[in-house]
C-alpha cells in the first residue's frame, strides 16, 4: 500500500536473513539518500497530518530522529527525542517495553515542555508496536496529548497498529 502518487517501496531495500535467519530487514537507506524521496516523505506526512493540531514531534531513537526533525521543520514546530537509557542528561522519566527476547526502556527528560501539548510520535518502522506504545505511555505520563503516530514502514502481519489505540500514518505497508 502506498500513499499518494509515489511508491515508497522504490526507496526501501530488502535484506533476507538480517540480522538473523528468518528476518526480512527493510532498509530505509535508499530513501535517506534521495533528496526527492525525502521531500516526498515530508510532503506525504505533512498532508496526512493536516487534520491534527500538533505542537511537537517526538522522534524515537534513532531513525525516528531523522524524520521528526525533517517534519518539524516542514511544519514549523519543535522536535524532541525519545531515547534509550544513558543518552539524555538531567532527571529522566522512563517507560519499559517487551522485546522478542527480553525488555528495553525509553526515556525523556522530566522537564521536557510537553504538559498539555499535542505531541506526534514518529519512527521509521512499526512491527509489534511495543516501542511506539512505550513512547506514547511515556509522553502521556508527563501530561502530553498523543493524537497519532507516524512511521515510514509498517509490517502489517506483526499487528502493531492494533496495540496502539491511536491513528497511525504509514508511508509504506508490507503484508509479508
Amino acid at each position: 500500500m502506498s500513499v499518494g502518487s509515489i511508491d515508497f517501496g522504490d526507496y526501501i531495500a530488502s535484506y533476507p536473513d538480517f540480522p538473523k535467519t528468518g528476518i526480512l530487514f527493510r532498509d530505509i537507506s535508499p530513501l535517506l539518500a534521495s533528496a526527492e524521496g525525502m521531500a516526498q516523505a515530508a510532503d506525504q506526512f505533512a498532508a496526512q497530518l493536516s487534520g491534527f493540531d500538533i505542537d511537537l514531534i517526538a522522534g524515537i531513537e534513532s531513525r525516528g530522529f531523522l524524520f521528526s526533525t525533517l517534519l518539524a521543520s516542514r511544519l514549523n514546530i519543535g522536535s524532541m527525542m525519545v531515547r534509550k537509557p544513558g543518552k539524555l542528561p538531567g532527571t529522566l522519566v522512563r517507560a519499559g517495553y517487551d522485546l522478542e527476547y527480553g525488555t528495553a526502556e525509553l526515556t525523556i527528560q522530566q522537564d521536557a515542555p510537553i504538559q498539555g501539548r499535542s505531541v506526534l510520535i514518529i519512527d521509521d518502522l512499526l512491527a509489534t508496536g511495543g516501542t511506539m506504545l512505550a513512547a506514547k505511555t511515556l509522553l502521556e505520563s508527563c501530561g502530553a496529548i498523543v493524537p497519532a503516530g507516524a512511521v515510514v514502514i509498517e509490517l502489517v502481519a506483526l499487528g502493531g497498529r492494533a496495540a496502539l489505540d491511536m491513528p497511525l500514518i504509514t508511508l509504506k505497508a508490507y503484508d509479508d
